[in-house]
């Protein structure tokens, strides 16, 4: 009996949608799983003598009970709202910029994208040269050739701090304004003409008509911009190793010290976990309560 043509759609779609799901499961779920799985055990790398004795959530007890841990989630969600909060804003005025028509715009657009195009490793380190207190570029600018003069600013750790933020934000504001772009591109010319018509200003079309519209636009940046600088890693490894005095200690990182350099296997998953469901609750709240928005005004 021959199949309809509504059956060999449908088995056609799940074909399609087969491979995704396998690759997800085991790329993405499959690590999650088997992290949790660690972290519910005691293990200590270079000692298998100890096994790995399940503790149930002990590890998650110690994590909260750790200062340092404390210290370096606090460090965390600082990160995430200074970077994301400043890269949403310049990308919102670069999307503005690069979305008018002027001579030379395809090589304006093209110019935005090379600080994300680079590797995260190598800003990392043009930027700590750039804030090195011999013969960085900052101490030169300021104080020229008075080297008795210089600052260590990676030393500070306010300027550390600083110093890390500005470096993500210098590197990721051109992907988020090439999100924001792609909603101003989707906003009808005649909204403006209308508007300019009955005598809006510039100001009142940004607000009442490119604000509303590129708010989808907006949540998306947000979403890839939280999630990914809650994954920050390579920019503290390489700038400033989690100093000075832990200024700059962000849980993947610290996580990353507790496996490779302390070698304790489960501890260091339980942060992981930890990571990721901030990670997700973050998201699920921008969703719902964004999203909520956005839906009731478009009823």
């Amino acid at each position: 009996m021959r199949l309809s043509v509504i059956a060999r759609e449908k088995i056609f779609a799940v074909s399609l949608i087969i491979p995704s799901i396998l690759f997800v499961t085991v790329f993405a779920f499959y690590p999650l799983l088997y992290s949790f799985y660690l972290s519910l055990h005691r293990i200590i790398l270079g000692l298998p003598g100890l096994g790995q004795p399940f503790i149930w959530f002990e590890n998650y007890r110690e994590l909260f009970a750790d200062r340092i841990a404390l210290h370096a989630m606090i460090n965390t969600f600082l990160f995430v709202f200074l970077s994301t909060f400043f890269e949403i804003l310049f990308g919102l005025c670069i999307a503005l910029v690069i979305n008018q028509h002027f001579r030379g715009r395809g090589v304006v657009r093209a110019a935005v994208l090379v600080p994300w195009a680079i590797p995260t490793v190598v800003s990392s380190q043009m930027w700590r040269f750039i804030f090195h207190d011999k013969y960085g570029l900052v101490n030169y600018a300021i104080y020229g050739s008075q080297v008795s003069h210089y600052k260590a600013w990676l030393a500070d750790p306010v300027f550390a701090f600083s110093a890390i933020v500005v470096a993500d934000v210098w590197k990721t504001s051109s992907f988020a304004g090439l999100l924001i772009l792609a909603g101003l591109q989707m906003i009808p010319d005649e909204l403006y003409e209308a508007a300019r018509i009955d005598g809006a200003s510039a100001w009142q079309q940004f607000k009442k008509i490119t604000l509303p519209l590129i708010r989808p636009a907006l949540l998306i940046a947000l979403l890839f911009r939280t999630m990914d600088a809650f994954r920050v890693f390579d920019l503290v490894f390489v700038m400033t190793q989690g100093g000075p005095a832990d200024a700059t200690n962000v849980l993947q990182f610290y996580g990353y010290k507790k496996i490779f350099a302390e070698g304790l296997m489960g501890y260091g998953s339980t942060i992981s976990v930890l990571v990721f469901v901030i990670t997700l609750f973050i998201s699920l709240a921008y969703i719902r309560v964004l999203g909520t928005r956005l839906f009731e005004e478009r009823i």
